[in-house]
């Protein structure tokens, strides 16, 4: 059990048969915390932040790296990027007041979205959100009737890149028929709208392929389209890298994929222009793991392994069939001797975190590790069938802290009337 290692959060051990994330042993972080539980490890995630940050600058100096918040939208999270020189990706009125609590500089922001409200477009430029990714003209006609006369708004245009990535269709976005962005024919007509309008200043063009795609020659084919659109002082190339969830899974690294973005960038844009990028799931899913304790276990016509979380804090398998790896955490030494299905507690059968792995005999009481959990799990935790939202916990060289702590069985309540 010990190949999980390699997709824990770096720094990760084995200390006596018992797992460690950043020096904290996971059954003290278990009884101090419950589970299930998030666990980051907190110097992985500064390192990922920062290896972004200076393998962008040596390729394109004026680069800005820009974290997509919704992969892991906790302040603490946040404020991680914050500290180390990122902007953040905000997709909404909770990521961007969260993005606020964090201590971003507003000019750092960037605004997204498909069907921006005038609320969140209002504080947006309340808080003086840096760029307004437009989507559609009538973002453009909220932005106009809101911004103050004397004042302008800065804003991208989003575009359809043309681009059929080989990732999950749900996680597709750069193809023709996608939901966000605009043909090119229809963003140059917009592009002529905002180009004469006093509100709003033209700062660039947008565009994104997809999520978790793993070659990134799709990613860096979005470019020559965004070039054909004109000379702009920005361009932004979104973010999509995949990430590792499974032993067989070897994604490029961000070397690499730098590498083939910027060179891309090289070949067909303007050499003075800003270019910003949007890592998400790349930055933070494998600095975390997620904790849970078995509650059954049934060998039958399966061999079901129960816990004590599932789609309530993770639907990735669920969305889009995502296959994760995993271990009993305070038996790692141990062989595997047995196949398994990990189910959890919620009352659907796709309630299936992982269909099908070799474990130890498992046991009422055991813990389990889920690796490769930071991206998409607390963003989309929920409450069915009555379930609390687990902690995230942030661990750093053998010290442990909540920076979210468990939902109370009174918040399930806090919005009855």
């Amino acid at each position: 059990m010990n190949d999980l290692l390699s997709l824990l959060p770096p720094g990760s051990d084995v200390d006596g048969g018992v797992l460690r994330i950043s020096g904290c042993r996971v059954d003290d972080l278990a009884r101090e915390f419950g589970t299930p539980a998030i666990v980051v490890a907190e110097p992985a995630l500064r390192a990922r932040a920062r290896e972004y940050r200076d393998e962008a600058a040596k390729r394109w100096p004026r680069s800005r790296v820009v974290f997509a918040s919704k992969a892991f939208p906790a302040t603490a999270v946040q404020r991680v990027m914050v500290e180390e020189g990122l902007g953040l990706d905000v997709a909404g009125g909770g990521e961007l007041r969260s993005a606020v609590k964090a201590g971003i500089d507003p000019a750092l922001i960037v605004l997204h979205g498909n069907a921006k409200s005038t609320e969140e477009i209002e504080y947006a430029v309340s808080v003086g959100a840096g760029l307004v990714v437009v989507d559609n003209a009538d973002d453009v006609d909220r932005l106009e009737a809101i911004v103050p006369p004397g004042h302008t708004q800065d804003v991208l245009v989003r575009i359809v890149p043309g681009i059929a990535s080989s990732t999950h269709p749900h996680v597709a976005t750069g193809q023709i028929g996608s939901k966000f962005g605009l043909t090119p024919d229809a963003a140059r007509a917009l592009i002529a709208r905002i180009e004469r309008s006093d509100r709003l200043r033209m700062q660039g063009v947008h565009a994104h392929v997809g999520s978790q795609v793993l070659d990134p020659a799709e990613l860096a084919a979005a470019v020559a389209p965004l070039a054909a659109m004109g000379e702009f002082p920005v361009y932004d190339l979104g973010g999509g890298l995949g990430t590792r969830y499974t032993y067989a899974e070897q994604p490029p690294s961000v070397s690499a994929y730098l590498d083939a973005l910027l060179g891309a960038a090289r070949e067909h844009l303007p050499a003075s222009a800003e270019i910003i990028i949007e890592p998400g799931r790349s930055m933070v899913n494998t600095a975390a793991a997620t904790l849970y304790t078995v509650t059954t276990v049934k060998r039958d016509a399966r061999n079901f392994v129960a816990v004590d979380g599932g789609m309530g804090d993770n639907l990735e398998v669920a969305m889009f069939d995502q296959r994760y790896e995993a271990a009993l955490a305070a038996r790692m030494d141990e062989d595997a001797v047995e196949d398994a299905i990990v189910v959890g507690r919620h009352c659907e059968s796709g309630d299936v975190l992982i269909d099908g792995i070799r474990l130890p005999a498992a046991q009422v009481g055991d813990l389990l590790v889920v690796a490769a959990t930071g991206a998409y799990t607390h963003t989309m935790a929920n409450n069915y069938n009555g379930a609390r939202r687990p902690p995230v916990v942030f661990a750093a060289d053998g010290d442990a802290r909540a920076v979210v702590r468990r939902e109370t069985w009174e918040e399930l309540f806090a919005r009855d009337l």
